[in-house]
Parts: structure tokens; sequence; C-alpha cells
């Protein structure tokens, strides 16, 4: 991963800038001792005014093209420097597969986001893109399941493009059910790179398996073998929760539903087995602290390596400073010659 370039423009070696303090000294001390006149003669009785707007003129600039060139020649020495710093960022290591039950039941409305009445599902996709959010170095991938399992995401470090997949993940895209084995064994299956250091699963469920081929003890036994350590949540309050139905006028209105709580025995079980940790989630503040207390357990190292250009700009300004020192010189000897 590459953070955006810090560009700039610096000197090597700063501390040269202090003889710049001289330039005025010598200005002073060169002032004092009389100015720096373009002609020379031995006797100015006859040409004293020509001779002072003469020294007024070429005098001046000809001091002004010294001062002006040992200046660059000073700023040269401290060797300017325009340059860039790149960083880049190796991954963590840590690949992450969230996988999140769709199930009808995760309509259910015992959630609220800020002052209004969430469902299930919009709950913990919200808690879910803040977990993504904190963990910028992971490759990250989402298995959203109901009857069956779908892979929305493999693991990735574009996380943009994750949120945006987490964004569309709806109930209702596959045939009702909570098929959890299933859903770990397509999620061990995608965590099966052998270059990640640490590979988890985060399964969020509201109800008990009751779909698909594959038990979870079994599922999570073979997670186990593959080195993958799995956190369970149990979502959802328990007992008759609001659920919203459509009436034949076209209106939303609820009806108290008895759904089926989430197995915690056996989630307690699948993380057992792979040590991992079970949690349960009543409301949002709640699940947002399981998610918190996840993102601790899985602190790694992260690694920065900085690359620093830079490109020397110092010729450019002794250059500088000796073409305008010779010119000093030839116009001192030659336009505004001195004559003894």
């Amino acid at each position: 991963m590459k953070l955006p370039d810090v560009s700039g423009f610096a000197f090597a070696h700063p501390w040269v800038l202090f003889l710049l303090l001289l330039i005025p000294v010598l200005a002073l001390l060169r002032g004092r001792l009389g100015g720096n006149p373009g002609i020379v003669f031995s006797s100015v009785g006859t040409l004293a005014e020509i001779g002072s707007r003469r020294r007024s003129r070429a005098g001046n600039f000809l001091a002004a093209l010294s001062y002006l060139g040992l200046a660059l020649l000073i700023v040269g020495l401290a060797r300017p420097q325009f340059g860039r710093t790149i960083t880049h960022t190796q991954a963590s290591g840590v690949d992450i597969m969230l996988l999140l039950d769709v199930s009808g039941s995760m309509l259910s409305e015992d959630f609220t986001i800020g002052s209004s009445r969430a469902n299930r599902i919009d709950a913990v996709k919200q808690v879910t893109q803040k977990f993504i959010e904190s963990r910028p170095n992971d490759r990250i991938g989402i298995i959203a399941f109901a009857g069956r399992p779908y892979i929305v995401s493999p693991p990735t470090l574009d996380h943009d493009w994750l949120i945006t997949n987490l964004d569309r993940v709806q109930v209702g895209l596959v045939e009702d059910g909570t098929a959890i084995g299933s859903a770990i064994a397509v999620g061990a299956n995608r965590l099966k790179n052998k270059d990640a250091k640490t590979r988890l699963m985060v399964l969020l469920t509201d109800g008990a398996n009751n779909a698909g081929k594959v038990s979870p003890t079994t599922a999570a036994e073979a997670a186990r073998a593959l080195g993958i350590r799995i956190y369970t949540i149990g979502a959802g309050t328990r007992g008759p929760v609001p659920y919203p139905v459509v009436d034949p006028f076209g209106q939303k209105r609820y009806q108290l539903l008895e759904t089926m709580d989430a197995d915690d025995d056996t989630l307690s079980k699948i993380a057992k087995e792979t040590n991992g940790q079970f949690f349960r989630a009543t409301d949002i503040h709640s699940l947002e602290n399981i998610f918190k207390d996840i993102d601790k357990l899985e602190k790694t190292k992260i690694e920065f390596q900085k690359i620093a250009e830079y490109r020397d700009l110092f010729p450019g300004f002794l250059l500088a400073g000796l073409i305008l020192l010779i010119l000093e010189i030839i116009l001192s000897q030659t336009v505004w010659r001195k004559l003894p």
C-alpha cells in the first residue's frame, strides 16, 4: 500500500545560510569606506557633477551585482533541494473473513441507530463498516449467508470497493435459512493463503443452523486444522421482536415475531474449537463494543518503508552566482573601467 507523497523544498546544510548575514555587514563597511565609483579620476575638479552622477548609477549597480552573486553562492553552498518522501506500508499479514447472516429474521427491528428504530442487518452493516475502516492494512473479505453462503468479496486491501459491496448486502438475495456450517467452510476455503501470518473469521448470526450440508462443528474442526481462529457473535434480543410486514393496502406495519434465538451453545463450541471467543450482542452499543474488542485482540505490527527522493538545485544557484560575479568584473573592467 502506498501512502500519499510528501513533497517540499529544503536545504541539506541550512546552517550555511547564516553567512547571508555577512552581506549587509559587508555593504555597511563598504559604504563607510566610500561608494563604489564607476570611473575614478586623479582630479575631479572639472568633472565633479558628472562623476557624482556616474558614481551613483554605475557604482551602485556593480555593488548590487556583487552582493547578489555572493548571496546566490551562499544559497548554493547550503545545497537547496526539492524532493519527496514516499511511504510504503506493508500489509499486516492478517486475513479476515466476515460471515454475515442475511436470513429473513435479520429484518427484525430490535436495534436502534441514534434515536431511530433499525433492523438487525442495517445495524450489523454500520458496525461492520467501522470495523473495516479501523483496519486499513488487513485483507478483509465478506461472505453473506442465509439458506446458502455467497461471496460478497474475497479478502482484499481495497476497502473502498469492499464497503461499496457491503452496502449492497440485503436480505432475500438467496433462499431463506441459516447455513452456518456451509458459511464457515466457504470462508475457510477463502483463507487458505499460506502467506498470511494470522487468519480469522468473524461469524455473526441471529439463528441456529438449519440449512446446508456441513455441520458447524465439522466446519470448525476444518478451520482449526488450517490455523483459522473464529470469533462468533449471537445477535438480537430474546423473545418476541417487532417484525415489519406490509398489509393489503401497502402500508408497513409491525407484528411481534417469535424469532429463533441464536444457538449460543453451538456458537461457543465453534469459538472454543478454534481458540476464538463467543460474544452476544443485544443492541447497537454492545455490537460496537464487540467489534472493538476483536479489533484489540487482533492487533499486528505494521511495517513502514520510507523512500526519500531529492533533486539537488545547488548547481543552478552556484552558476547564477558565478555569472553575476563574472559580469561585475567584466563591467568594472570594460564599460565602467576604473582609471588611475
